[in-house]
């Protein structure tokens, strides 16, 4: 699968359980350690672990398991290694504390916001 399309269903799967602030980072030409980030902001430790085993357990159907988890524990900021995509489920604290936007501000950012009417994934 390739990195976009990853990324893009990673960011999708993220509003199913209702992650917020979901952004991609397109790292190409900025790295050569992965292509994008996928971050979302939870409220919870529960919602962390859910959108963590909804993302694990879709992807599964596409053939397509992390290679590498992380922050399994504590779950205030919990780290799924896909390769070529790097997904960071955080919770709201520990975003702002890391604040991986501006570490990587070279990066192309897109926001991912959910559109109701259509039930579609939407970049801004």
């Amino acid at each position: 699968m390739k990195s976009k399309k990853l990324a893009e269903q990673i960011a999708r799967l993220m509003l199913e359980k209702k992650g917020s602030n979901i952004i991609m980072m397109d790292l190409q030409g900025v790295t050569n350690m992965t292509d994008y980030f996928v971050i979302c902001s939870v409220d919870s430790d529960v919602q962390a672990k859910a959108i963590m085993d909804h993302i694990i357990d879709e992807l599964v159907y596409e053939s397509v398991r992390p290679w590498h988890v992380e922050g399994m524990h504590y779950r205030n900021w919990i780290l799924l290694d896909f390769v070529d995509v790097v997904v960071h489920i955080f919770q709201k604290e520990t975003r702002e504390f890391y604040s991986l936007e501006r570490l990587w501000g070279d990066a192309e950012i897109t926001a991912i916001k959910d559109d109701d009417e259509t039930s579609g994934l939407h970049t801004h």
